[in-house]
């Protein structure tokens, strides 16, 4: 008998996981596109294509889990794979992230934080900071966070010289920025500094970018949206996507999974980013992503 396909195996490994449940998902889903390592672009970080975020409502749907059920959760989906975990200073998170990720292996995985760009504050400092709350030595990515203004180019030109001496120093390895509204992604495009894009995805436009940056529903804006994803990968960039779930208004798992293959199979992501509170929502995660791209 011939070998299976890739493609074959997929299908068939994620047909035998559907005769489980979803708490149950066999272990050798580990092995599928989930948590199978992708090169974002120019930044040569390797990431899993799914990252556990951390910041849902702010990191605060997440810190009522508590330190302790918050750490069980974080190794859960280690042990499932992922090995991709995002913050941000904004978030009420980084220490609690940087206490659950003690003890494992600083080079198995990859840790991303999103820095706010307040005026009159030293990067350095700021980074150094950053550094102590999340114990670590250094960031595999940092982004510039919520940029959400046609001249944030311009105006983080201050944060984007610290981001470059720190990648010097090594206590950043890569770098981009997080966009909300068209007026700032807009900017991304033929921008030379970015190595990463965080761009807002999902299907029908819910909580994604519009002509402000309020966060709201923009359905017709959708199109453009994938068309800017579209250049900035044409430009080496790699691009991980948000708010899959709506920012929690897909309620149904057919939006969920509609919403994941929409980010893989039209937008054309690299990664994406899914803020958990539960095991059961890491394993549906994983197998949406499975089945998004099998």
């Amino acid at each position: 008998m011939s070998p299976l396909s890739r493609r074959e195996f997929i299908k068939s490994s994620l047909v035998a996981g559907t005769l489980a449940s979803v708490s149950n998902l066999p272990m050798h889903a580990a092995q599928l596109p989930a948590t199978e390592a992708v090169t974002l672009g120019k930044s040569g970080i390797k990431v899993t294509r799914l990252a556990f975020g951390t910041g849902s409502n702010n990191g605060y749907v997440q810190a009522a889990l508590g330190q302790t059920q918050f750490t069980e959760l974080v190794h859960y989906a280690y042990d499932r794979g992922i090995r991709f975990f995002e913050t941000a200073e904004a978030y009420v998170t980084p220490a609690m992230l940087g206490e659950a990720l003690k003890g494992i292996p600083r080079d198995s995985y990859q840790l991303m934080s999103k820095v706010t760009t307040d005026p009159g504050v030293d990067p350095g400092k700021r980074f150094d900071e950053m550094r102590r709350v999340s114990q670590t030595e250094y960031f595999d990515i940092m982004l510039l966070h919520w940029q959400h203004t046609s001249d944030w180019v311009a105006e983080t030109q201050r944060w984007q010289d610290g981001i470059l001496e720190a990648q010097a120093k090594k206590s950043i390895l890569s770098r981009g920025a997080s966009v909300h509204g068209l007026p700032a992604l807009r900017q991304m495009p033929g921008n030379k500094w970015l190595e990463v894009a965080m761009i807002r995805m999902n299907h029908n436009g819910t909580r994604m970018d519009g002509p402000t940056s309020a966060d709201n529903n923009n359905p017709s804006s959708v199109s453009e949206v994938v068309q800017h994803v579209k250049q900035v990968k044409q430009e080496g960039m790699g691009v991980i996507s948000m708010k899959l779930v709506g920012n929690g208004a897909f309620t149904k798992r057919e939006d969920r999974k509609a919403a994941m293959r929409f980010a893989f199979r039209n937008a054309g992501v690299d990664c994406v980013t899914v803020g958990f509170k539960s095991k059961s929502e890491v394993d549906e995660a994983i197998e949406n992503l499975n089945l998004a791209l099998a």
